[in-house]
C-alpha cells in the first residue's frame, strides 16, 4: 500500500458507532460538575518505558495520583462566567490538556484510576501534548 491509500482509509461506520456508544455510556457514569467546577482525567504514564521496562500497576496508580497534567472531560455551568475575573474568556474547554497544582481539587476513584474535580481558577496552564512534559512523582 502507498501513503495515499493509508491516509484515505477509514474505519467502518458500524465499528466507529460502537466506539461512540461505549464512550457515551462510560461518560454518563462520571460525576457531572456543578457550579464553577471542572472534571478532569489525570494523565497516566505509559506502561512501558523507552528502554522496554514494564511498569507495575501500583507504580502507574501512584503516578496518576501525583499527576499535574489532565484532560478536561466536562465544565460546570458557571465555570468562567464571571467576566470580572475572566475578561478574556475561559482558560480551557472540554478536550484541552491542562496543568494544575499537585494537590488541587477533589479526587474521585473510578475503575482504572481517578478523576478530579477542580475549581475553574485552579487551572495553571493549557498544553498541546502531555507527552512533551517530563512526568515525575
Amino acid at each position: 500500500m502507498n501513503k495515499e491509500t493509508l491516509s484515505t482509509s477509514q474505519e467502518s461506520p458500524k465499528h466507529k458507532f460502537a466506539l461512540e456508544e461505549k464512550y457515551k455510556e462510560e461518560i454518563g457514569k462520571l460525576p457531572k460538575p456543578t457550579g464553577w467546577r471542572i472534571l478532569v482525567l489525570p494523565c497516566k504514564m505509559k506502561e512501558k518505558t523507552k528502554g522496554g521496562i514494564l511498569m507495575g500497576q501500583e507504580t502507574l496508580e501512584r503516578q496518576q495520583l501525583a499527576a499535574q497534567c489532565a484532560n478536561v472531560l466536562a465544565v460546570g455551568p458557571d465555570a468562567y462566567k464571571d467576566r470580572d475575573r475572566y475578561p478574556q474568556g475561559p482558560w480551557c474547554k472540554v478536550g484541552d490538556w491542562i496543568i494544575f497544582a499537585r494537590y488541587a481539587g477533589s479526587r474521585i476513584r473510578i475503575e482504572g484510576g481517578e478523576v478530579r474535580l477542580l475549581n475553574d481558577d485552579e487551572i495553571l496552564a493549557t498544553i498541546k501534548n502531555p507527552e512533551d512534559l517530563l512526568h515525575e512523582f
